[in-house]
């Protein structure tokens, strides 16, 4: 049974049935929360709030759409959109996409069938994104840890944490419900994570302009 405690419920995993897990995540006082579910254990986790947090967010998802743009990638991308199998498992990156294949019909084409609508994506009647990402400002530990094994679990392509500390990118490849590290993308062929390395480590002495400008250059 869980303890109605928030300061244990927050920010760590709780033993909790999938009804458990439900009233707590609906209640009002978890509205800004993010919710996970898996293998029988619940994470309520507070947004990362700070500015760190934000930028890398924000410097990360301009740098993924400006590839895709450049490249001629069809791209669908979700900022905090939950993914759920009823009774099974959730999660909510903090940026999830759906990448496309220009060369396929439209309506086979994965960027085109990412979910819409207002309420959360059933996993039973929508494919999971392609790419996952967490920035991990004060989560690193879970984040590398059982998030990544949801992930497995959930096969998304890849999976990728954002070390805000560090400002490094550290990116898995999912096959087989395992994981790997990969030093270039396979979702984004050619999108190497050195180049978005150094454009958080750059997002802490320059402007967003500047930062974008030398993206466009290195891509």
């Amino acid at each position: 049974m869980v303890q109605l405690q928030p300061k244990l419920l927050t920010d760590t995993w709780v033993t909790a049935t999938w009804n458990e897990y439900l009233r707590l995540i609906e209640d009002p006082a978890y509205a800004k929360a993010k919710g996970y579910y898996f293998n029988g254990q619940m994470r309520v986790e507070t947004m990362g709030v700070g500015p760190d947090h934000a930028s890398d967010n924000g410097i990360i998802h301009v740098a993924i759409t400006l590839f895709c743009a450049l490249k001629g990638i069809p791209l669908k991308g979700l900022i905090n959109c939950s993914y759920r199998k009823t009774g099974v498992r959730e999660a909510q990156p903090d940026v999830s996409y759906y990448v496309g294949d220009a060369a396929l019909q439209p309506l086979h084409d994965r960027a085109i069938l990412a979910p819409q609508g207002s309420s959360i994506t059933n996993l039973d009647e929508s494919p999971a994104p392609d790419l996952a990402i967490e920035i991990a400002d004060s989560s690193l530990d879970a984040d590398l840890g059982k998030k990544r094994l949801l992930y497995e679990e959930m096969a998304i392509a890849e999976y990728w944490v954002v070390d805000v500390e560090n400002a490094q990118i550290l990116a898995f490849q999912i096959i087989n419900n395992g994981s790997q590290r990969i030093a270039q993308s396979q979702v984004l062929p050619g999108l190497e994570m050195t180049v978005l390395s150094e454009a958080i480590a750059l997002r802490r002495q320059m402007d967003d302009s500047q930062v974008v400008a030398r993206l466009m250059s290195s891509f």
